[in-house]
């Protein structure tokens, strides 16, 4: 399954217009992958890219009912402190989910980094928007990186038939 599976990872915090620039490469990205056989793709729930991405499988699994959205969360409480209107997206979300894994039952330190490594280790491709050298998706990245996940960075641009890189070189 690792080799028909991509994770997601990226920033929390998107404007109006990064997000709207990123939900049709995204969709691309999507869709491009599931033409060399992905279909199940992971997100960590989080605010920002993490949902827009989710949402985005979502939509597309009308279309391409092969598609499976696996949710992996760091913990059962992770919405808790989400704004209302986000916990409404979060909660839509998870109902559509076709799988859900909790890396824990309850916050505890470490338990994000834990659910980052899970995405990565289940896949053979990322998706990602990074724009920071440090934080959680840096990190994320880099550890998919190390462990031989090929990453396609969607800050860089519109998306080319062949993005990903393994670390080594680009294309």
């Amino acid at each position: 399954m690792k080799s028909k599976t991509c994770c997601f990872t990226g920033h929390r915090i998107l404007s109006a217009e990064q997000t709207q620039a990123l939900a049709g490469r995204i969709e691309r990205a999507v869709r491009l992958l599931y033409t060399r056989g992905v279909c199940y793709f992971g997100a960590g729930g989080a605010l920002g890219f993490d949902m827009l991405a989710a949402e985005t499988v979502l939509r597309l699994r009308e279309e391409l009912p092969a598609l499976r959205l696996i949710l992996v969360l760091p913990c059962r409480d992770q919405a808790g402190r989400f704004p209302a209107s986000q916990r409404a997206r979060y909660e839509a979300i998870l109902r559509q989910a076709d799988k859900i894994v909790y890396t824990a039952d309850t916050y505890a330190p470490g338990c994000m980094h834990l659910r980052n490594r899970h995405l990565a280790d289940e896949s053979a491709y990322c998706l990602c928007y990074l724009t920071s050298a440090r934080g959680g998706t840096k990190y994320t990245v880099d550890y998919c990186l190390a462990h031989g996940v090929k990453v396609c960075n969607l800050a860089l641009g519109d998306l080319s038939s062949d993005c990903f890189f393994d670390g080594g070189s680009e294309g």
